[in-house]
């Protein structure tokens, strides 16, 4: 937490000030692990929108149990950490959401290289993030209240994506929480652009082509609601070429 941000202890920071503190002290974690790993975090956490919408907007309630599958070098962990330095401070923005601290997370990422990365960022947190190595269609989701999935499930086949949903729909709680983002392939020219990028960073990342499945904002929702879930969608592409949605689940409570 920077020196500004314990200084104003007990004055909520304006939403610009307090985005620009979590994204730089959050993408700092980064610098120990290399320059990749660091611009990277930086560049990920300044532009892409989702984070944004899932930090400041009350997505996860307080204490949560996080799920984040394909959670890459945990940056949400990372971010979720200095929430909770943030608002320790009192400096938590009154116009944003309820702040989520307390919260307990689990990561779940299958590149070895990037978990390594994150285990060295995050060994200093001290809500000591739990970070797994392992594939999302094989390994165990443990009990959640929220479950984080952006950007990963079109990296398997349709029959994958259906299963890994039904998994998560065990694992969450009642009145539990999904919060997907996908890419709509009914908006056909943003849809590739989508896909040309992903396979570049599969390429940078040293992961190699990989195929996509995608489907449509309209597909995407019928599977969804089928397993339950009431679904709204929110566009996740400002600034960006994609034709990206976050799929906002939530499933209902357990005296509904």
């Amino acid at each position: 937490m920077s020196a500004a941000v314990r200084a104003a202890a007990a004055r909520p920071l304006p939403p610009a000030a307090a985005w620009r503190t979590l994204c730089h002290t959050a993408s700092a974690r980064y610098q120990p692990c290399g320059r990749f790993a660091w611009h990277f975090a930086r560049g990920k956490l300044r532009h892409d929108p989702v984070f944004r919408a899932l930090i400041a907007d009350g997505a996860m309630p307080r204490g949560a149990r996080v799920l984040d599958i394909g959670c890459g070098q945990a940056l949400l962990a990372s971010m979720l950490a200095e929430c909770d330095a943030l608002a320790a401070a009192g400096a938590w923005p009154s116009v944003w959401g309820v702040a989520p601290t307390g919260v307990r997370y689990t990561g779940i990422e299958w590149t070895p290289r990037d978990i390594a990365r994150a285990e060295q960022a995050l060994a200093a947190v001290p809500s000591s993030p739990h970070l797994i190595c392992g594939d999302m269609r094989t390994t165990p989701f443990h009990a959640c209240d929220v479950a984080v999935v952006l950007d990963v499930l079109h990296y398997v086949a349709p029959a994958a994506q259906d299963d890994v949903l039904a998994r998560i729909r065990l694992a969450l709680t009642p009145g539990g929480r999904l919060l997907l983002r996908v890419g709509d392939r009914s908006q056909r020219l943003r849809f590739v652009a989508s896909r040309w990028v992903d396979c570049a960073v599969t390429l940078a990342r040293g992961r190699g082509v990989t195929q996509i499945w995608g489907r449509s904002l309209a597909q995407w929702r019928a599977a969804l609601e089928a397993l339950g879930f009431r679904v709204h969608a929110q566009p996740m592409s400002r600034g960006t070429p994609f034709a990206n949605v976050l799929l906002v689940c939530d499933l209902p409570g357990a005296s509904t």
